[in-house]
């Protein structure tokens, strides 16, 4: 009998790759190509995608404006390293600097979100001569040795060693915690009452990193306002803000370009990270900073691989579309529809805790019925049974992984979220009925 291809495939995987390299469903499947927002297996199955490869297909599969840019870049050179001038880095470096809101802006591209971070790390901890970091409960910024040591989303970090102290703030979570009860008004004074006896003892930290709404930690986000309020403590003490816009930047929350913009009482975040999306699964990463604190570095630094004209050329094709579509705007309405389809399913099930998030980035908590105890088993079991059904979705949470998550490519159709929908309907009650 000839073996099934991804179980050949899946054993020749297990072989000579890490067992921690985790794999969605108990027969992986091996995506082989993608069209909009549809991806096909191996087998010919074909499939709506919910997830964009963990949020980083934000525009669509197979677009045609980005594959002929990668395709005529291609044709001209790949690579120099950043050792010599490289006009498609510099032109997507000059959007960037303009989009992030941030003054006199400098922008360094990496090949990761890990990465970006680890260097938006490197900067603040250099600028303020301090190691000490703080960051938000249930967060995750990549897993990389000085990421890791900053992850308060312990099933991603693998160990208490680091280069630097973290200290770790309330907030990031709205419906759980010990401020879960309280209206958003109190909840945000809180937490500012927290963050200020954090900081009475000790000396000042290099800076707050934080994610507008936290990805892996399932999509889970403070209430608006919370950083504007965080900054009003930490900008008298000099304590830089990092926003982490690895997942929420480009659109995606629909409301705005940048997750930071629902806190932007206070303006625009000293440092600001991303990937992702914008390579529309192109390998580019970045950082973000005013002049003042890019340029504090006092040697030499290059990078092989971050900004070669190939994946610069890809960002900026793929930038281009989405602002001249209005991609946003299609988040915010079509995620919109998406959320409130959701949230009526979710009113008839009493194993769905929360329908939570903005745009298309919609986290579904799951839970043991009445009570708040996180069922991981019966979210594994819709991601199972959605796939079946012929929907790719995400999962993650700070409680044992019990949240579905739903970032479908920003150019998401209303027929397409009725579909998805409908699908996601059926294997919900199909676990929890």
């Amino acid at each position: 009998m000839t073996p099934h291809p991804s179980n050949d495939l899946h054993e020749r995987h297990k072989a000579v790759l890490p067992e921690w390299l985790a794999l969605y469903y108990d027969e992986p499947i091996e995506i082989t190509h993608g069209e909009g927002r549809h991806v096909w297996d191996a087998e010919g199955n074909k499939y709506l995608d919910f997830f964009g490869g963990i949020l980083t297909t934000m525009t669509a599969h197979a677009l045609p404006e980005v594959t002929k840019a990668i395709s005529d870049q291609a044709g001209r050179i790949l690579h120099s390293s950043t050792l010599y001038l490289n006009r498609p880095m510099v032109e997507l470096a000059e959007r960037i600097a303009q989009l992030s809101g941030i003054p006199d802006a400098r922008v360094f591209f990496t090949t990761s979100g890990t990465e970006a971070n680890d260097t938006a790390l490197l900067l603040a901890t250099a600028y303020r001569r301090s190691n000490q970091i703080l960051a938000m409960r249930n967060s995750y910024h990549g897993r990389s040795f000085s990421a890791v040591g900053i992850t308060g989303n312990r099933g991603w970090s693998p160990t208490s060693l680091s280069p630097l102290q973290t200290l770790y703030v309330h907030g990031g979570v709205r419906t759980r915690g010990p401020y879960a009860h309280l209206s958003d008004a109190d909840f945000i004074a809180a937490c500012v009452a927290d963050l200020e006896d954090l900081l009475g003892h000790g000396r000042p930290p290099a800076a707050l990193i934080a994610e507008p709404i936290q990805g892996v930690g399932g999509f889970t986000s403070p209430p608006d306002g919370l950083y504007a309020a965080f900054r009003e403590v930490l900008n008298p003490r000099g304590i830089l803000w990092i926003a982490d816009e690895v997942q929420t930047g480009w659109g995606r929350t629909g409301d705005h370009f940048w997750g930071w913009q629902a806190h932007a009482r206070s303006g625009p975040p000293d440092i600001l990270t991303f990937a992702k999306g914008i390579g529309n699964g192109s390998s580019i990463g970045g950082v973000v900073a005013r002049a003042e604190i890019m340029n504090c570095l006092d040697s030499n630094s290059i990078s092989t691989f971050g900004g070669t004209q190939i994946t610069m050329a890809a960002g900026l094709a793929n930038l281009t579309y989405l602002l001249e579509h209005d991609l946003q705007g299609n988040a915010r309405r079509v995620g919109g529809l998406l959320i409130e389809r959701l949230r009526a399913v979710a009113a008839q099930l009493p194993g769905v805790r929360e329908v939570r998030g903005r745009g298309l980035m919609i986290g579904v908590e799951l839970v043991r019925p009445g009570t708040d105890a996180a069922d991981p088993d019966a979210a594994a079991a819709v991601l199972e049974a959605a796939r079946e059904g012929g929907l790719l979705i995400g999962k993650g949470g700070g409680h044992n992984t019990s949240a579905l998550r739903v970032a479908p490519p920003l150019s998401l159709t209303v027929a397409e979220a009725e579909e998805g929908a409908e699908i996601l309907e059926q294997a919900l009650r199909r676990v929890l009925s």
